[in-house]
């Protein structure tokens, strides 16, 4: 047991976050998955992920980071909170990309906003976590890419990683202000979902193109329409990166392809922030990817 991570975990739980076990070292949850669940114990009346288990109890919170040295896991949902997650490029990344911290500030600067003071970390790779007590009246899930570039948030779906964890890329640290401040009512309006679009038959632009083409892009929108919830972001992703090798051999216009999926992807109750950055991203590395139409 490490004494540093055990008051870690319970000084996260004394301000009302819910806290649960990740391997030492690691960023992923050490609690056990839904095949190997034994239904004993917090299980026994049906398997509970980690969401559902995350604790403030200082009692169990002892019992559990008694057994091994755990870094510390905050269910961002039950905890009341939205974390705006600003990440830094990865290595392969152009050398010009901004990193979150920079995308973030000129956000704010262009709406005339400050950047708002809230308790914060720094991540293990030198990212920033800014922690935010979520609004009552709202449930809000995990966003990625819907503020701007390297600017993901947590929330109900998604944790993360608190001060006082280790992995081997560096510690996770409290930077400034001890209180989570409210999220922004300007944050608010960007990550509040969009009203469900009532689904109906799917009616793609009347343009040329090949039957191949449109075919495939009303099967891949008509997918993208009936997705589980916790899929919907991932099937848009993929279903755009599909029809983008037309895009990419002259058989579908981009421009078709955007609004189609763009409709799709809202009517499933994604943001229009969100269905844009998905589709562009989608689409930008199909069209790169894609091979010779006589290869496909």
């Amino acid at each position: 047991m490490s004494e540093h991570l055990l008051n870690a975990a319970l000084d996260a739980a004394a301000r009302g976050w819910h806290v649960f076990p990740l391997r030492p070292g690691t960023k992923r949850p050490a609690l056990h998955g839904e095949a190997t669940c034994p239904r004993t114990g917090p299980c026994a009346d049906g398997h509970r992920k980690w969401e559902q288990r995350a604790t403030t109890d200082p009692d169990r919170i002892r019992a559990t980071w008694s057994h091994a040295p755990f870094n510390i896991g905050v269910a961002t949902g039950p905890s009341g909170l939205v974390v705006v997650d600003l990440d830094m490029p990865k290595n392969n990344s152009s050398a010009d990309t901004p990193c979150g911290v920079t995308t973030f500030t000129a956000l704010c600067e262009r709406t005339g906003h400050a950047v708002p003071d809230t308790y914060r970390t720094r991540t293990a790779s030198g990212g920033t976590h800014l922690y935010f007590t979520a609004p009552p009246t709202v449930r809000l899930a995990n966003t990625a890419g819907t503020i701007g570039e390297l600017v993901d948030t947590r929330g109900w779906g998604g944790y993360v990683v608190a001060a006082g964890s280790t992995t081997p890329a560096g510690p996770y640290e409290a930077l400034s202000s001890p209180v989570a401040a409210p999220l922004p009512e300007w944050l608010q309006t960007i990550l509040k979902p969009a009203p469900a679009r009532s689904v109906g038959p799917l009616r793609l632009p009347a343009v040329d193109g090949s039957r191949a083409a449109l075919a495939a892009l009303q099967a891949e929108c008509a997918i993208v329409t009936t997705a589980p919830d916790k899929q919907r972001n991932t099937t848009l992703n993929r279903c755009a990166f599909k029809v983008g090798r037309f895009v990419a051999w002259g058989d579908l216009p981009r421009h078709v392809a955007e609004e189609a999926f763009q409709g799709a992807g809202e009517g499933r109750g994604l943001t229009a922030a969100e269905c844009r950055a998905t589709i562009r991203s989608a689409l930008d590395s199909s069209i790169r990817k894609a091979r010779p139409r006589e290869a496909a």
